[in-house]
């Protein structure tokens, strides 16, 4: 009791009670002692950590996605499940790359070119060792109870064989080609990129009406709006509604490319917007994604006049920037230039290094995504996965029903070299991560906790890696990789702005933990999660938490003070508080089991606090007729109620109880 006697101290408590945690192995399932008189004995229960990035460091996303694991995996330990939380990271292609040669810049003045791939996948390996379990040891602080002695990472040696398995898989089934298409390509990076992985942000740009005069005597001249004057040079017809009457006529005429002074045709388009500009468009299907299926549907010829490295090559503007070019072509327009207006449109940037996307063919391997996505459809659409909120499973489907061939290959350094052919390309990170519910199993996991029952993540993958997950887990392991996915809130900032480090509205979690505590930190992100879309970020809620773990540690000294001489044993008082706890025991259970973390939370804060603390335990300080039974047995049940939630208060306190016999962390869970 004597410890009792100070405020209750994270600092003190958290580090020392995680070691003996550790110590104790029971984060392994197969160190469990499972209790012989749990009903749930055989039964397994498992997550997989969404491995986060080697070059990354917990953010608030993080902290909230860590802290819902947590709860599922403390509450199943509890209630006697074999329970794996499968911990690692990945790799993160070109995340990592930028990261290491930013650093190789900096000490040593020297780009990844300047050495051998094999010197510089050296340098990038000795900067994972360094740094690339740093949020795993943040994910610690906040009480995360994963087995770290299965933690995996992307580039592990099997599980790098698992990938290039995967992909021969894809190949022998005539699955996987190479060809060349328009693709989405970062000139900073130098590499292609899918469209799930571009940013886009607002460009307050000019639309430029310019006239295409007509060829020969034919029809008449045709005013094309653009925001890119500059890809004329490489275009091959003009495009015009079919539906639109003002061009019925000029339909499969020819009109004079300008400067170029080149026929092209006048073609009809279902995809062409009649309120866009004038109606008609220009066509560069080199340069465009939707010109090029464009031109593809209308077998145009194919003109690229921007480089790898976003410089122009034709004629007298070769060698040009797009900027500098944009600027000598309006020039040499003209007259031809019937008007500038101002016109804001969203820019499709690379979401690593922010750089704008240019569109243009490369030589590409790509796989077939027809068959895949019929699987991962059926799977959510036959309820073998099941989206918590359901709302989501519409951004799932709607992706998998207008997909397009996936294209996999990727022109940087790091990663899993594509296996054939002696490609230098290595394989989009998303196609090795997309294995990851199986590849971090071996045979006999697979056996046990394979598939896994929930997978927690956040919106802005839903098809990034989520789809993928689901199909190639149907494909390899003939299963589903898991029954339930749960989408958490995103977390915003006060003023409702997406967190972001370098726009200065991130907000970091280990700050939190440093000044509260993590039980405190914890209880602030789920206080918050009552079923809304997004989070208002708001310190006060971690505040409300290191106060609330000031009340459970001042209520348990004065019960735990009440019954130093008293074993622990079910009560045959008829007292209303007994009810209530019942109460809460049962919506406690029955909220965790649907995800409805903060209405749990909110439910034990409000009966500990106002029910037990504010009205049993002052009325038992004047009453003469005193049970400390029913104090004690109301505390440690509540102890074991909040202990997923907030791990490290709760099983400090256990630790006092008196006769105790095991750890908090596998004590039954409360029936």
């Amino acid at each position: 009791m004597s410890s009792f006697n100070q405020p209750y101290d994270p600092k003190e408590t958290e580090e020392k009670i995680y070691k003996i945690w550790e110590k104790s192995g029971f984060f392994n399932p197969d160190n469990l002692n499972v209790r012989s008189s749990t009903s749930n004995i055989g039964k397994n229960f498992s997550i997989v950590l969404p491995p986060p990035n080697i070059t990354g460091s917990l953010h608030m996303g993080h902290a909230l996605n860590a802290t819902i694991q947590d709860i599922l995996i403390r509450k199943k330990r509890m209630e006697g499940f074999k329970t794996l939380w499968l911990p690692g990271t990945d790799h993160a292609g070109i995340a990592t790359q930028n990261v290491v040669e930013k650093n190789l810049l900096k000490t040593e003045n020297k780009r990844r070119h300047d050495l051998s791939r094999e010197k510089f996948l050296e340098k990038i390996w000795e900067w994972k060792e360094k740094y690339g379990n740093e949020i795993l040891n943040q994910l610690k602080k906040l009480g995360a109870s994963c087995d770290w002695s299965r933690t995996r990472f992307t580039m592990d040696e099997d599980y790098q064989e698992k990938v290039r398995q995967a992909f021969l898989h894809y190949y022998k089934k005539g699955w996987i080609y190479r060809a060349e298409k328009v693709v989405n390509w970062c000139v900073k990076c130098q590499t292609s990129l899918s469209d799930l992985e571009l940013e886009y942000e607002e460009e307050k740009g000019k639309l430029y009406y310019i006239k295409y005069l007509p060829a020969g005597k034919a029809g008449g001249p045709i005013t094309v709006a653009t925001t890119r004057p500059e890809t004329m040079l490489g275009d091959t017809a003009v495009a015009v509604n079919p539906k639109d009457k003002r061009y019925k006529n000029l339909i499969d005429k020819k009109v004079l490319l300008p400067i170029v002074e080149e026929e092209i045709p006048v073609i009809a388009d279902a995809a062409v917007e009649k309120e866009f500009g004038t109606g008609a468009v220009k066509v560069t299907p080199a340069h465009s994604i939707v010109d090029s299926e464009m031109g593809e549907r209308h077998e145009l010829p194919s003109k690229k006049i921007i480089n790898e490295f976003g410089k122009m090559t034709f004629g007298k503007y070769a060698g040009l920037s797009i900027k500098d070019a944009r600027e000598q072509i309006i020039k040499d327009l003209g007259n031809k230039i019937e008007k500038i207006e101002d016109y804001s449109h969203n820019l499709a940037t690379c979401y690593r290094c922010g750089s704008v996307i240019e569109n243009l063919p490369s030589l590409q391997w790509f796989l077939k995504m027809d068959q895949l996505a019929k699987t991962a459809i059926k799977a959510v659409k036959s309820g073998k996965v099941v989206f918590h909120p359901k709302r989501w499973e519409k951004i799932y489907l709607d992706w998998l029903s207008n997909i397009k061939d996936w294209c996999i290959s990727r022109q940087i350094w790091w990663g899993h070299k594509i296996p054939i052919e002696n490609s230098e390309d290595v394989l989009d990170t998303w196609f090795s991560s997309a294995l990851w519910p199986f590849a971090t199993m071996n045979k006999k996991d697979i056996k046990e906790f394979y598939p896994t029952n929930v997978l927690s993540t956040a919106r802005d993958i839903i098809n990034l890696w989520v789809a993928r997950m689901v199909f190639s887990g149907i494909e390899f392991e003939k299963k589903a990789p898991f029954k339930n996915v749960l989408i958490h809130p995103t977390i915003l900032n006060k003023e409702g702005r997406k967190m972001s480090k370098s726009l200065g509205t991130g907000v970091d979690p280990m700050n939190y933990i440093e000044k509260y505590g993590a039980d405190a930190t914890r209880f602030g992100l789920i206080w918050q999660m009552m079923g809304n879309q997004d989070i208002h970020w708001a310190e006060e809620h971690v505040l409300a938490g290191k106060k609330f773990c000031n009340k459970i540690w001042n209520a348990s000294r004065f019960v735990l003070a009440q019954n130093e001489n008293y074993k622990l044993q079910i009560t045959n008082s008829n007292e209303p508080i007994l009810k209530q706890l019942n109460k809460i025991i049962k919506s406690t259970d029955k909220n965790i089991e649907q995800y409805q973390f903060g209405p749990a939370l909110h439910d034990l804060y409000n009966f500990f606090w106002r029910e037990f603390c504010d009205k049993y335990i002052e009325e038992y300080k004047k009453s003469q007729d005193k049970n400390p039974e029913t104090l004690l047995l109301v505390l440690t049940t509540c102890l074991e109620l909040l202990h997923p939630f907030m791990p490290f208060i709760t099983e400090e306190i256990w630790s006092k109880l008196p006769n105790r016999k095991n750890l908090l962390i596998i004590e039954k869970y409360p029936k």
